[in-house]
């Protein structure tokens, strides 16, 4: 069932979401959500990407997973739909993209969908990524901090783009609040950790600073480089 006009698609794409099988699937969601194979999972990881160690993998994945975030917001401002399948539906592939080998999501078509309350599909978002991040976590000795703000800076990038066009700048504004609600975050943080991170100030003005509070680990990974929000620099 064809869900996705050729622009979504697209746009997909270029942040490593595919609406398509993979060639060399390797695992779900599902898959790592599971205790007993969580550990399995981010070795993969750390294979195919040729992370060091563990920690760099977990970190490598969670950003995979954040530009899966990141292009879930940008459908449901530009479209009103999210991604609304089940866990066993999320796979993930290994491909080779620019060069590098990495880890990439692939979609049901059919599971982008229209979204009918905005603040609980956001929510529903954020629930699953503190699922997902307190799993890891617990076969991995990594900073939570770390992970959120891995998908954080896909975010900020998104919003930077969408506030500052026309056709989506209220929707933008509307789903950001949302975002920066202590309430959204209700059972997953005492605050809005996106309004802590952006601290006050708009995403435009965050663009090529120092933002983060912690390293990706991104410089890293063979092929890729330090990224521009590295309080390392």
């Amino acid at each position: 069932m064809k869900n996705l006009s050729n622009d979504q698609i697209i746009q997909l794409n270029q942040y490593s979401v595919y609406a398509e099988k993979p060639d060399h699937p390797v695992f779900t969601l599902e898959d790592i959500m599971d205790t007993a194979k969580t550990a399995d999972c981010l070795k993969t990881v750390e294979v195919i990407s040729g992370s060091p160690n563990s920690v760099v993998a977990a970190s490598f994945f969670m950003r995979r997973y954040g530009m899966f975030a990141a292009m879930q917001l940008t459908n449901l401002t530009m479209y009103d739909e999210m991604w609304q399948g089940t866990p066993g539906c999320l796979t993930f592939g290994a491909k080779v993209e620019y060069g590098n080998r990495t880890v990439s999501t692939y979609t049901d078509e059919a599971d982008w969908k229209l979204v009918d309350h905005r603040e609980e599909a956001i929510r529903f978002l954020l629930v699953q990524a503190n699922d997902l991040i307190q799993q890891i976590r617990e076969a991995v000795a990594v900073s939570p901090l770390t992970l959120w703000e891995n998908i954080f800076g896909f975010l900020l990038w998104q919003y930077h783009v969408m506030l500052n066009h026309p056709a989506t700048a209220s929707e933008a504004r509307h789903d950001l609040n949302i975002l920066k609600d202590d309430q959204t975050w209700a059972g997953i943080a005492p605050f809005s950790r996106f309004a802590k991170y952006l601290n006050g100030s708009e995403p435009s003005a965050l663009l090529n600073t120092t933002v983060r509070t912690t390293c990706c680990f991104s410089k890293d990974v063979p092929g890729l480089i330090q990224c521009g929000f590295c309080p390392l620099k």
